[in-house]
């Protein structure tokens, strides 16, 4: 019976180490997602960002010819 309790603190530290792994492959996996959803969402920015100042470009140009 003495070396129950070592024995099951070794378990324990090893089902802890285990429990933080999955902890630390979810975390790693949710940052890669949010990564791409910024890069993504930049994308978009900048797109939007272009055809606004062709808009304002061709805005321009009319208010000229006026």
């Amino acid at each position: 019976m003495s070396m129950f309790w070592p024995m099951f603190a070794v378990a324990a530290g090893f089902l802890g180490l285990a429990v933080l792994g999955v902890f630390a492959v979810r975390v790693f996996v949710e940052a890669r997602r949010l990564g791409r959803q910024v890069s993504e969402s930049a994308r978009r920015i900048n797109r939007a960002a272009e055809d606004l100042e062709r808009a304002a470009v061709s805005t321009a140009r009319s208010a000229e010819s006026l």
